[in-house]
């Protein structure tokens, strides 16, 4: 094991200087990062969480996200690759119609399609997906003993399993919910994913997807759980789950001290800043 020595930021307060243990063993990972501007509030926070906390040597932090100057700057000023959404897929968040009069979730739904094609992106064979409104509170390892780690909770919504089955012409063994707000990707493996779901429709794995879904039903698809799922059916000895411990907070993430944060560490793996209304928007009356 090595230990590397980091100066650790908070936003862009310095807190302290911390140790992060990355074992010699964790294979080399990239982190991709979706993000909208209303989540510049909780972005920074995150990537100084990861560089804190994961056990495994970053190659790139890629930041995918619509045109925008000041999500430009942060990445500039914390050492990330900006990525243009409209770059990862053969389409736009505008060819994707996913609402009701009460909600609108087509921008959330193109933020998972953006994740399932990550591979695209990141040139490691692992990849970590993250979500811009959670922050790593813990160490965290990905891979141990040439198996993934999931970090799972015991909750899920009913529709993102239907979808599953309907993609897959299988039920999701489902051990434990595995929508935790973050995720280690095998680039293999979600290639793989995506070809079985391509052939078994006759389509792109994304329209297939947009296809699958119950567009009358809010929740009607999860790439965190269809893919961890699909691994899982394979070889279930090949995965370890680990309890997510995740807790949600109202509080702006820069409003927290260092003791707090240290409190909450006790407890909980990480801390997420869910701002619903950025993607779950109340439709047009």
């Amino acid at each position: 094991m090595k230990t590397i020595k980091c100066q650790y930021m908070y936003g862009d307060e310095s807190m302290s200087l911390a140790a992060v243990s990355v074992t010699s063993s964790a294979p080399p990972i990239d982190v991709l990062i979706p993000a909208i501007e209303k989540d510049l509030a909780t972005l920074p926070y995150v990537i100084d969480s990861l560089r804190r906390y994961v056990q495994h040597s970053i190659s790139n932090i890629y930041i995918v996200s619509p045109e925008n100057s000041r999500i430009r700057q942060l990445c500039s000023r914390k050492a990330c690759i900006f990525v243009n959404e409209t770059t990862v897929l053969p389409f736009t968040k505008k060819a994707i119609r996913y609402s009701s009069s009460r909600w609108n979730r087509s921008g959330w739904l193109y933020q998972q399609l953006l994740k399932m094609n990550g591979d695209q992106v990141c040139r490691e064979k692992y990849f970590l997906v993250i979500d811009a409104d959670t922050v790593l509170i813990r160490p965290h390892r990905f891979r141990a003993g040439g198996k993934s780690i999931f970090y799972c909770r015991n909750w899920s919504q009913p529709e993102y399993f239907r979808t599953y089955r309907k993609l897959l012409g299988t039920p999701a063994p489902s051990p434990k919910s595995f929508v935790t707000h973050y995720m280690l990707f095998d680039s293999a493996k979600l290639a793989s994913l995506k070809r079985k779901i391509a052939a078994r429709h006759g389509m792109s794995w994304h329209a297939a997807i947009l296809h699958s879904i119950n567009k009358k039903r809010q929740f009607g698809f999860s790439e965190f759980e269809t893919y961890a799922n699909y691994v899982y059916s394979a070889d279930r000895t090949s995965v370890l789950l680990k309890n997510a411990n995740n807790k949600a907070l109202k509080t702006p993430a820069g409003s927290l001290t260092e003791a707090q944060i240290r409190k909450y560490a006790g407890t909980y793996r990480s801390l997420s800043f869910h701002q619903r209304k950025g993607y779950s928007t109340p439709g047009k009356p």
